[in-house]
């Protein structure tokens, strides 16, 4: 089957799923709104070096893996959707935590504390996020609906990423920093209590716990597509890491909702490889536009389309590259590709290209031509040998 699509299933919007999703699109935001903010608080009011500041940025990717090995052992031995409550609220504290230490004004906050902020920010986020995307919403979808299911929460938390930066920079610009934390530490709360409402039948646990494992961690067999996902979200990560106004933000949700439409009415007959090559040239023109025309109104748009339509196929990607019982696995490598690749451009983009917007163009455009010729030379053979669906 070279032309997938994914089937609409209208029993799966349920009360419980859109709860779900809404609950994935306010965690997500509750960590993206600090995107274009957070970096320039560093240097402006904390006195970091941009090299200081891109080591801030990095921790965060880090501390994704910290509870990965542990997740199945939670979820089993504990109920999940308490994980997930705990895991958030941990997300919570931390942007708490960000607002105390604004609050000390009157001295610099040293590196190590931001580090750890930052760490165990992404640890919290980390196990939210597995237990939400590899058990919660998995667990709450008919067998025949789950597929649908990935599909359409990944879409709610990729629209965080034009959404939430959108939010933090409106909070900013109106309530300051404490605002734009305050919004950060209320989509975390909100996101907590829309879960408790939700109803979760009790699971008998497996007879054989392992306190470490891969299981709703790592795919092994979905090594290949995780690296190259991780690099195609690191030139994502460096375009955003240049300082981008509400417009920008704006536009780039308008190409998410273009992706979601081509994605339905362009591409369902088009050959397989398409979706990916396409998103990669839009990638690829909005460095260039960019580079010469930074106000440009299509540069956003261009990226959100871009970005959506890749995202989106390498999601479909690992699921069918995983096995019987792997699904939820395969949903926490996409996310732990996705977040470290976009956490580490980031941090590359302050850290080795500030204030040197035409190298870090240069670098974006010379990543994303490596990714389309590894993709098609290489990557997308690879996949139709491999996939187990």
């Amino acid at each position: 089957m070279n032309t997938p699509n994914t089937p609409v299933h209208i029993h799966l919007w349920h009360r419980d799923f859109w709860l779900l999703v809404l609950s994935a699109l306010l965690l997500t935001m509750a960590v993206y709104v600090l995107i274009p903010v957070l970096p320039q608080w560093f240097m402006q009011e904390e006195n970091f070096t941009p090299e200081e500041t891109g080591l801030s940025i990095a921790a965060f990717a880090l501390g994704l893996y910290v509870f990965g090995a542990h997740c199945s052992w939670l979820v089993q031995h504990y109920r999940r959707n308490v994980v997930f409550m705990w895991a958030v609220f941990g997300v919570a504290l931390d942007a708490g935590l960000l607002w105390y230490i604004n609050s000390l004004r009157c001295e610099f906050v040293e590196l190590w504390i931001i580090l750890l902020q930052r760490f165990f920010l992404g640890a919290a986020y980390g196990l939210a996020q597995m237990v939400l995307m590899s058990t919660l919403i998995i667990d709450t979808s008919e067998s025949a609906q789950r597929t649908e299911a990935n599909h359409f929460a990944a879409w709610f938390s990729r629209f965080a990423l034009a959404t939430g930066p959108l939010a933090g920079l409106l909070l900013y610009q109106y309530e300051g920093f404490d605002g734009m934390v305050g919004l950060s530490a209320g989509c975390a709360v909100v996101a907590l209590l829309l879960i408790k409402t939700v109803n979760f039948p009790f699971r008998t646990p497996d007879d054989k716990l392992r306190v470490t494992s891969l299981d709703r961690f790592f795919l092994v067999q979905g090594g290949v597509l995780f690296v190259h996902l991780l690099f195609i979200a690191l030139v994502v990560g460096l375009l955003l890491s240049i300082p981008h106004d509400m417009l920008f933000y704006g536009l780039m949700a308008v190409g998410f909702l273009l992706a979601m439409l081509a994605q339905q009415f362009v591409f369902p007959e088009a050959e397989l490889k398409s979706e990916v090559i396409s998103g990669l040239i839009m990638l690829f023109a909005t460095a260039i536009i960019l580079l010469f025309y930074p106000s440009s109104p299509v540069a956003p748009v261009l990226m959100g389309l871009g970005t959506g339509l890749v995202g989106s196929r390498f999601l479909l990607f690992f699921i069918k590259l995983s096995r019987h019982c792997q699904r939820g696995t395969s949903q926490s490598t996409f996310f732990l590709a996705w977040e470290t690749g976009l956490t580490l451009g980031i941090a590359l983009g302050y850290g080795l290209f500030y204030e040197d917007s035409l190298a870090l163009y240069y670098t974006a455009m010379m990543l994303t031509v490596l990714s389309l010729l590894a993709y098609h030379l290489f990557t997308h053979q690879w996949f139709l040998q491999n996939k187990n669906r």
